[in-house]
């Protein structure tokens, strides 16, 4: 078996795109996980996201028969990175080829952090990062429900970002712990992306919450949403989960996802509220 790796950065073609999704089509359904959104397939094709794939061909056959992919999804040098090799190929040495070529290209890039993706319960995924010298960091659990028009709330206004950057500046500092610094990318971020919009809540006239949605395909997610301590237990975060369901169906997204670590108890318990059901749960290493 003769085993070649290139290495491409975003975007990927049509063509080879394709092949990714393939290859992750039968890794799913083989073993139940979702690799697509873990890998960043959707995100791969554009010009504006950051990143790059590791791809392994078996050149007897000229198929594709593994992949990873690095993700900088902020534009802060900080990539997140996953792995999959189609099941009829596993354990052969394909997955450590792949890994040594990422951090590679990692390096070459000048990445200054990264954090390891392992979708829980994928075979072998845990034991093969932890055997590479990553430690386990913490967990997210992706919830997700159907995108549906939803009466809204009259207690809570909910507009676009329109330059209130000191109002989002102190929710993002109470609600994160975030510096100004980082506020101030994170709001560069959400507002110059395509396909990001930045939201703000308000109850009577005062800001008092914040969320950004993203579509993706028949996906929006649901991102950076905090609501100022100070007004927690008013159905804000209530109201802007209704909303993100109301606005996801205007746009034509088929379901609404979000991203949650599994120890947030009082977040959980709001979403699940909200109708969100979890969908999978991620693993994050980082380099020990």
């Amino acid at each position: 078996m003769n085993i070649s790796v290139m290495t491409v950065s975003f975007p990927l073609d049509g063509e080879t795109l394709k092949e990714v999704a393939l290859l992750c089509e039968e890794a799913t359904v083989h073993d139940y996980r979702v690799y697509e959104t873990a890998l960043g397939v959707p995100m791969a094709g554009s010009f504006e996201t950051k990143g790059f794939m590791v791809l392994a061909y078996e050149d007897d056959k000229d198929v594709l028969v593994g992949v990873a992919s690095a993700v900088d999804l902020m534009g802060l040098h900080t990539y997140e990175w996953s792995l999959v090799v189609t099941p009829t190929y596993r354990q052969k040495g394909i997955g450590t080829t792949l890994v040594e070529a990422l951090q590679a290209g990692l390096q070459e890039r000048g990445a200054e952090g990264q954090l390891a993706v392992v979708i829980d319960g994928s075979p072998f995924g845990h034991t093969f990062i932890e055997n590479k010298g990553f430690i386990y960091s913490f967990s997210e659990a992706t919830l997700e429900t159907r995108a549906e028009s939803v009466k809204l709330s009259k207690d809570v206004e909910i507009t676009p970002y329109a330059g209130e950057q000191a109002e989002l500046i102190a929710i993002y500092s109470e609600a994160f712990g975030d510096l100004p610094e980082e506020s101030e990318e994170l709001i560069a971020f959400n507002t110059s992306t395509n396909g990001r919009k930045l939201w703000l809540a308000r109850k009577d006239g005062e800001v008092v919450g914040t969320v950004t949605t993203a579509q993706e395909n028949e996906i929006q997610w649901v991102t950076a949403l905090a609501v100022h301590p100070n007004c927690e237990g008013q159905g804000i975060g209530t109201a802007m989960l209704s909303f993100s369901k109301d606005y996801a169906s205007k746009i034509g997204a088929k379901f609404v996802m979000l991203d949650v670590e599994i120890d947030n108890g009082k977040a959980l318990s709001v979403y699940e509220k909200a109708g969100f059901m979890k969908a999978q749960q991620i693993d994050y290493y980082v380099r020990h």
